[in-house]
């Protein structure tokens, strides 16, 4: 019997053994410095690649539209070329061909190209 007790105590103690092991404090994670110093890059790396140059872009494209002059050609997002005869606040008027007139959303235009200027001959 009194081997049984012996046992049952050996049992005992080896299974608090790994309970009282679990009361130490955990390890601190990095600190919120160190995770700052992570970050940063990472928001510069997107804002110098992705949200500048489209900045850049709109406003560029802004300033195109805004330029916009009777007599300029144009280009639409929908691929129709032609010249604008009248500029109003909001949208344009187009001349494609010959008693075809078209109006255009100013927003709606992707390139614009003046008026051709002559080219010299080659003599």
């Amino acid at each position: 019997m009194r081997d049984k007790l012996v046992f049952a105590g050996a049992t005992a103690l080896l299974m608090a053994a790994p309970a009282l092991a679990q009361a130490a404090p955990a390890a601190a994670g990095p600190s919120l410095i160190t995770q700052l110093l992570f970050f940063l890059p990472l928001i510069l790396i997107f804002y110098f690649l992705l949200i500048r140059p489209q900045q850049q872009r709109a406003k560029k494209h802004t300033e195109m539209i805004s330029a916009i002059k009777r007599g300029d050609t144009v280009v639409t997002s929908g691929g129709l070329i032609g010249k604008v005869n009248k500029v109003n606040d909001g949208e344009i008027s187009l001349d494609l061909a010959e008693n075809v007139r078209v109006r255009v959303i100013k927003a709606m235009v992707v390139e614009v190209r003046n008026k051709a200027e002559p080219v010299p001959a080659n003599d």
